[in-house]
């Protein structure tokens, strides 16, 4: 069972999402509608894990965002899902680059329809792993011009960069790709190659995640 403290505007969704993670086990400690009323209850139940929307009151821009990036200065290794209502790389590349990315989850609600996906990206963020939407993951895959590092990739390791970026480990990913476990380390060994990642900087994957959101980011900006 895991302690929740969930953040949605919405009541009618808020009053689904209580009753979704009661069903799969869960405790809700405190449902709230606002930011400053996230952060309030947080700082008072010290929860397992926080479910927050992007946009919250009182703006509605991306209040339950930046909610979210203040929890996590405060405490590095509190785990966080965020949910969002469209596709926003912005808003991805902004929560997975402010810090440390272990324990962060990035969903569209669409996904809350699919109960067991939806509890089981809640748990993996609560065990410290990287969570990203396999929407969101391709839009991040778009073509990219030929310097960006990861134009590098073989479409093979443009795929399983992208289940590693929706958080699968090596067991889950030659499961889903149909491969060995040792074929997906070697595809792994080759992307931190090209995108030039230090196998002594922390967790590699997570890098690798991060280095797919930068180069989106940047060419958001660009155009």
């Amino acid at each position: 069972m895991l302690r929740v403290i969930l953040a949605e505007d919405s009541v009618l969704l808020r009053a689904g999402l209580t009753e979704l993670l009661a069903l799969g086990g869960h405790r809700v400690l405190a449902a709230v509608g606002d930011a400053p009323a996230l952060l309030r209850a947080v700082e008072a139940e010290r929860p397992d894990v926080v479910v927050t929307d992007v946009r919250m009151p009182p703006g509605l821009r991306d209040e339950g965002l930046r909610a979210a990036l203040e929890l996590r200065s405060r405490d590095a290794s509190l785990p966080v899902l965020v949910l969002s209502q469209y596709v926003a790389t912005a808003y991805a590349t902004q929560l997975f680059t402010g810090g440390p990315a272990a324990g962060l989850g990035y969903l569209l609600k669409d996904r809350v329809g699919e109960v067991e996906e939806f509890l089981d990206a809640l748990r993996r963020v609560h065990e410290g792993q990287t969570v990203l939407d396999p929407e969101v993951v391709r839009v991040l895959l778009a073509p990219r011009p030929a310097k960006d590092p990861l134009a590098r990739l073989t479409p093979r390791e443009r795929e399983v960069l992208a289940l590693m970026a929706e958080g699968l480990n090596n067991q889950a990913l030659a499961a889903r790709l149909f491969v060995t476990e040792a074929s997906v380390v070697k595809h792994a060994g080759s992307i931190f190659t090209k995108l030039e990642l230090d196998p002594t900087e922390g967790n590699r994957r997570v890098l690798a995640v991060l280095a797919h959101l930068r180069g989106a980011g940047a060419q958001t900006a660009a155009d």
